[in-house]
C-alpha cells in the first residue's frame, strides 16, 4: 500500500512539474512569435486597411501579405493589449522586418502613409549632412541631431519613413535599429572571430566609403588600410582630411595634411576615433572581407578609377601622371 502510494506521490509531482514544464515553453514560444520579425529584409510595402475591417481581417491580411508569420498570434497580441476596437484604416508602409508588436503599434497610432514624410539617406552621408536633411524637412531642428556626434557611422544609409510628429529619439532609434538589423549574426560572428571589434571595421567602413566607389576596389584598399595598421604605418586617408575640413576638394596640399586633429590619418598612426561617414552594407563587408594584396598606395584618378601601386616610387610616378 506504500508502495502504491508513494507511485501516487510521484506521478503527481511529475504531473505538476511537467504542466509548469509545458507553461513555461509555450509561453516562451509565443514571446518569441510576438517579438521576432519575421525576415531581417527591411523592404516595405505598401498595406491597406480598408474602413470597417476587424482584427480577424486585417490579422490573415497581415499573413497573406507575408508580413506576420501566423494571424493568430497578431490576433492575440492585440486582444491582449485591449486594442483591437482601436486598428485605424489607412494605408501603411510596413515590412517583414518589424516584428508583431512594432506592426501593431504602428496601425492602433495611425501612422499612415499620408501621415508620413519619406527621406533617402545615401550612403556615404555623414551626422552633419543627415541632419541638415531632416532639418529641410521640417523633421528636427537644425543641428539637433549633429549634437549627437556619437552616432557617427551608425545611423543606417536608407530610405526612411518618418511620422511629421516623430522625436528625435524615435528618428534615431528606427535608424540606429536598421543598422542593428542589417548587420548579421554571421557578420558579426566573424568579426569576433577575426580579433576586431564593430567600431574598428565600422572606421574603416566609413573610409573606404569616401575613398574609393566600387566594391572589388574598396575590398582592395581595405586590405592596405588593415596591412598598414599592422605595419604601424599611416593610412593617410585624404577622406579624413575632408572630414576634418569640411571641404571636399579633388587635390590636398601638403598644409591641408598638416592640421592639427586626432582624425588626421596623415599625421598620426592608426586608426582616427570615430566613423566619419556612415558607410553602407556593402562597404562594411568590404572591410570585414579585404582582398589580399601586394599594393600598398592607391589613388583615384579624375575619372573616378582607383590605381594601385605595390612601391612609393610607382605611387608617386602615378600621381604625377594622373593628378596633375
Amino acid at each position: 500500500m506504500k508502495i502504491i502510494n508513494k507511485k501516487k506521490f510521484i506521478f503527481f509531482w511529475l504531473s505538476i512539474f511537467l504542466v509548469i514544464a509545458c507553461l513555461g515553453g509555450g509561453s516562451f514560444f509565443i514571446k518569441e512569435q510576438v517579438f521576432t520579425p519575421l525576415s531581417s529584409q527591411s523592404a516595405e510595402q505598401s498595406f491597406i486597411i480598408e474602413k470597417g475591417e476587424g482584427l480577424r481581417e486585417i490579422s490573415a491580411n497581415l499573413e497573406k501579405a507575408g508580413l506576420v508569420r501566423n494571424k493568430t498570434y497578431f490576433e492575440y497580441y492585440v486582444f491582449f493589449r485591449g486594442w483591437a476596437a482601436r486598428l485605424q484604416a489607412g494605408e501603411y508602409f510596413l515590412s517583414p522586418s518589424l516584428n508583431i508588436t512594432q506592426i501593431a503599434e504602428t496601425i492602433v497610432r495611425g501612422e499612415s502613409a499620408s501621415q508620413e514624410i519619406t527621406i533617402t539617406i545615401p550612403e556615404g552621408f555623414t551626422l552633419k549632412q543627415i541632419d541638415a536633411r531632416l532639418t529641410k524637412v521640417g523633421l528636427i531642428e537644425a543641428e539637433e541631431l549633429f549634437k549627437q556626434s556619437q552616432l557617427e557611422g551608425y545611423l543606417f544609409p536608407d530610405t526612411y519613413r518618418f511620422n511629421q510628429e516623430a522625436t528625435l529619439d524615435e528618428i534615431i532609434s528606427k535608424m540606429r535599429d536598421n543598422f542593428d538589423l542589417k548587420l548579421s549574426q554571421d557578420l558579426r560572428n566573424e568579426i569576433t572571430k577575426q580579433g576586431k571589434t564593430l567600431k574598428e571595421i565600422i572606421i574603416i567602413a566609413s573610409l573606404l566609403e569616401k575613398e574609393v566607389a566600387t566594391d572589388q576596389d574598396r575590398q582592395i584598399v581595405a586590405g592596405i588600410f588593415w596591412q598598414r595598421l599592422k605595419d604601424n604605418y599611416p593610412l593617410q586617408s585624404c577622406a579624413t582630411i575632408a572630414y576634418i575640413l569640411g571641404i571636399d576638394k579633388w587635390r590636398y596640399s601638403i598644409t591641408d595634411t598638416k592640421v592639427e586633429s586626432p582624425f588626421n590619418t596623415y599625421q598620426n598612426i592608426g586608426l582616427p576615433p570615430g566613423p566619419i561617414c556612415n558607410p553602407g552594407l556593402s562597404t562594411i563587408e568590404a572591410a570585414v572581407y579585404p582582398e589580399p594584396s601586394d599594393y600598398y598606395f592607391f589613388l583615384s584618378k579624375p575619372d573616378g578609377e582607383t590605381v594601385f601601386s605595390q612601391t612609393l616610387e610607382e605611387h608617386n610616378q602615378n600621381k604625377a601622371k594622373y593628378l596633375q
